[in-house]
């Protein structure tokens, strides 16, 4: 087996001494398509052999062993001709008549990326490293997994791609409660780079009893993604997990009026970050009835994600504390959400979890459709001792939910877990950011809206004083 860990910190090195691939985010980027391809077309091949009726949607000249394959092949100007005018012209324009799911993939891994490497000596040093790894061996094909997973973690603080990375924990921690079961239609609408996608096929393959429950994963997990960069790693993280032909739809996922998905698109469960924070575009908030309409991402993807579980479904989802509180639309969409699924459990995190990408409040929201909220647990999440923070070189770890996962069954209140009814809730304008009632005030964290009545307080004080001073001095 090769030294897989060693190939992959060359081939980086190499990347680091090139101009157009000078950053963190650039170096995954590029890794990204030149893996997706390598995996993609070895995989073409063995279909080829193994079904008399498959044909590749690559053309045979394109197969990465054609251009790649050859250590001592094309190289400098002569590569990055090849690659910058033949290669991805053709891929991104490639036949979609047979309107096979394959073909579609490469065009819009290659219609919506680049060759960010400028120099062609260096692109084939990088090439010739990727050819050391056999991919064809299943030891070789979960390390390498396993590595590109760490690439992804590093987009947390890559660029402008930490939005589309939620650290592996989370993603297991979440997948594990909601339990998804073979057979199962699983979806993500914001799938980032494929992090909950892995993390529910992982969960599958561990408990899958025959062959046919194993095949049956790729076709059951789903995923969609609006921007061209994490849909092309997301599909690589897929194929990189043995999906030889992941389910993500290329697309934005509040595009399509509420009133348009029906009965068939309603999957079993849902694990999903949507974006918050951000406002949408194409006024696609016109696609969601008029009592629901907000620029606010999150709260339009809460009210996709109800509609889109079947009766029964389950949700494990995260939203930031902005989400759980406020008047008009989004008291009217946590009504909706208490209404139409029991919301039975929201673990509040601590603020640091996604940092250095953002430092809000977040929570993980665990509900089925089908029945109304009676009332619901709440469960603090602590940092490990010593921590002050969570930072890029000590992120959450899984072990840290073992105590909250023991918790679980038994449900009982202690000084990080508290029960709520629904009539409180009510009263409270549907309210969801309720304090743990067992910390003593001064310790208890604030909201933003919170924050703000101290800060007022704070100026109304300090003017009173000063016009004290003033009547004084007088």
């Amino acid at each position: 087996m090769a030294n897989v860990s060693g190939i992959v910190k060359s081939a980086r090195n190499i990347m680091r001494q090139d101009t157009g691939t000078g950053s963190d985010e650039l170096r995954i980027l590029q890794l990204g398509w030149m893996l997706f391809l390598k995996i993609f077309s070895d995989k073409d091949k063995e279909l080829e052999l193994m079904d008399d009726n498959y044909t590749s949607p690559i053309p045979a000249e394109l197969h990465w062993d054609e251009w790649a394959g050859d250590d001592e092949g094309m190289t400098g100007d002569e590569l990055l001709l090849f690659v910058d005018r033949k290669l991805f012209p053709t891929l991104s324009e490639i036949d979609l008549s047979t309107a096979k799911r394959r073909a579609v993939l490469v065009h819009e891994v290659f219609a919506n990326n680049y060759n960010y490497m400028k120099s062609g000596i260096h692109l084939r040093q990088v090439i010739n490293k990727l050819n050391e790894i056999d991919f064809n061996n299943s030891k070789d094909l979960h390390l390498f997994g396993q590595i590109y997973e760490t690439f992804l973690s590093e987009l947390q603080s890559a660029g402008t791609l930490g939005e589309f990375y939620t650290p592996r924990a989370i993603t297991q921690f979440m997948t594990e409660m909601v339990n998804p079961a073979h057979g199962e239609t699983v979806l993500d609408p914001a799938c980032g780079t494929g992090g909950f996608l892995t993390a529910v096929i992982e969960h599958l393959k561990a408990t899958a009893s025959n062959v046919a429950e194993r095949e049956a994963i790729g076709h059951n997990v789903r995923g969609w993604e609006y921007k061209p960069l994490p849909y092309m790693l997301a599909n690589t993280n897929l194929v990189l997990h043995d999906i030889t032909t992941p389910d993500i739809q290329f697309g934005d996922s509040l595009q399509r009026p509420l009133s348009e998905y029906t009965r068939k698109d309603r999957v079993d469960v849902i694990v999903a970050n949507p974006p918050f924070g951000g406002v949408v575009s194409n006024n696609n908030e016109n696609n969601f009835p008029q009592t629901y309409r907000t620029k606010e991402s999150a709260d339009l993807f809460l009210i996709l994600m109800i509609h889109l579980l079947k009766e029964g479904g389950r949700a494990a989802i995260v939203l930031p504390d902005g989400s759980l509180t406020g008047d008009g639309v989004k008291q009217r969409v946590r009504q909706k959400l208490l209404e139409d699924c029991n919301l039975h459990t929201i673990v509040r995190l601590p603020n640091s979890v996604f940092q250095p990408y953002a430092s809000v409040a977040t929570n993980l929201l665990f509900f089925t459709k089908g029945k109304p909220t009676q009332s619901i647990w709440y469960y603090e999440q602590k940092l490990p001792e010593g921590y002050k923070a969570y930072s890029k070189t000590k992120p959450i770890q899984l072990a840290e939910f073992d105590t909250l996962k023991n918790w679980w069954e038994s449900r009982e209140a202690t000084e990080q877990a508290w029960q709520v009814d629904i009539d409180s809730i009510r009263a409270n304008s549907y309210n969801l950011d309720i304090k743990n009632p067992h910390r003593a005030e001064e310790e208890k964290q604030h909201s933003s809206t919170e924050l703000l009545d101290l800060l007022h307080q704070s100026f109304a004080k300090g003017d009173q004083l000063l016009e004290q001073l003033r009547r004084e001095l007088v």
